[in-house]
């Protein structure tokens, strides 16, 4: 694996830690609804994700990454889209897809 690939890997593997250290072990989505520091740091670490993943795409633009296009996307989204940003769905990514991209990041980070 090419060294930038690594270290973008490494980006994307931290924020994620990040956002789940942010949230804690009780997520609550209400907490995280009212918190808008919270969710202003959760959608920055997001942006450094879908960054990450554009650069590695850019290097290798068959890199095999589950939702890797879709990841990027999600990131245009929160810097253009910032004024419809929507706490569910940006809630729903960090619940249900989130968990699966850092064990796929981990397994390729061991390669």
């Amino acid at each position: 694996m090419k060294r930038d690939i690594k270290k973008y890997l490494f980006d994307i593997n931290t924020s994620i830690e990040s956002i789940f250290d942010y949230l804690g072990s009780e997520r609550n989505f209400f907490e995280y609804q009212e918190n808008k520091l919270l969710r202003r740091a959760i959608e920055r670490e997001i942006e450094i994700i879908g960054e990450a993943m554009n650069r590695i795409l850019k290097i290798e633009p068959d890199f095999q990454i589950e939702n890797a296009r879709q990841i990027v996307d999600t990131r245009n989204w929160v810097i253009h889209g910032y004024d419809k940003v929507d706490d569910v769905v940006i809630w729903g990514i960090v619940s249900n897809h989130l968990p699966k991209l850092h064990e796929e990041v981990k397994r390729k980070l061991n390669e």
